[in-house]
């Protein structure tokens, strides 16, 4: 399983349907592609919505980041994260070659 991070964004129709039913749709949606979602915030600036989900790879990603525009209306920009532990590990692992 992977960690992504999905930022989305309201267009003034999604805005209107705003409620804790769909919220549940939603991560009824990333559960049935095999995802789990770890936490799901409001946030000011840029960009109205960021949920942190583990999923099994990229191509259920792009699913779920599919799958929940089209549920909700809301445009999601969907990117893999690596803590930064294993980001240190994999630098070393360069300065090895």
């Amino acid at each position: 399983m992977s960690i992504f991070f999905m930022f989305g964004k309201y267009t003034k129709e999604s805005a209107r349907e705003i409620s804790a039913e769909r919220t549940k749709r939603a991560v009824e949606v990333i559960n049935r592609l095999g995802g789990e979602v770890k936490s799901m915030y409001s946030l000011l600036g840029e960009h109205d919505l960021i949920f942190i989900v583990d999923l099994p790879d990229m191509k259920n990603a792009l699913k779920v980041s599919v799958a929940l525009n089209q549920l909700t209306g809301i445009n999601f920009s969907t990117s893999p994260v690596v803590n930064v532990d294993e980001f240190d590990k994999m630098i070393n692992e360069l300065k090895e070659m």
